[in-house]
């Protein structure tokens, strides 16, 4: 696959992005290839694409495999595996929302359920504690709330965020009536 001007540019943004989403450059830049891609491409014409090693390349694949953000096939006649991203965009907003909350959510749930179970021994571990239970209700509150919206259809999860955008437009209007702006 050869890169135009502005499929390279996309590629190499999600490289430098991937660092603040928790991945490396490399994985990156791979996921936007394979997102923008319209076939599935084997490893060799990943590294090539990129001008990455083989190596970092299967590094890559297995990391977002891991994710659930890459799929491999096979092609008859061929021993190679090849990769693709997703094609629905719904599905890769779920997974990534649901990959992340596992990650990271999850692990900050259980830290805050058993922090709580302690007995505290000071003044000072007691305001943390309370400190810890706010944290945790609101963190849980967000987390049902948030299983709730994955349950959406595309369709209403899409409308839903329109009505967003739409009461925020309302919101920053009446901000503007009230000279608040």
């Amino acid at each position: 696959m050869q890169l135009t001007p502005l499929t390279e540019r996309f590629v190499l943004h999600f490289g430098e992005m991937g660092s603040r989403w928790g991945i490396n450059r490399t994985v990156g830049q791979i996921y936007a290839l394979l997102f923008i891609s319209p076939q599935p491409l084997n490893a060799d014409e990943i590294a090539e694409t990129l001008s990455f090693s083989r190596s970092n390349v299967s590094m890559g694949m297995k990391e977002l495999m891991s994710w659930r953000l890459a799929r491999m096939s096979h092609r008859s006649g061929d021993r190679r595996e090849y990769f693709e991203a997703p094609k629905d965009i719904w599905e890769i907003f779920h997974t990534l929302a649901e990959e992340k909350r596992r990650r990271e959510i999850e692990p900050t749930l259980s830290m805050l359920r058993e922090a709580l179970l302690a007995t505290p021994q000071t003044d000072e571990e007691r305001h943390a504690q309370a400190r810890m239970r706010e944290m945790h209700e609101l963190v849980e509150m967000a987390t049902v709330w948030f299983e709730e919206v994955q349950r959406l259809s595309p369709e209403t999860l899409e409308g839903l965020m329109r009505l967003g955008a739409k009461v925020q437009k309302v919101l920053g209007f009446t901000d503007k009536l009230r000279g608040k702006e």
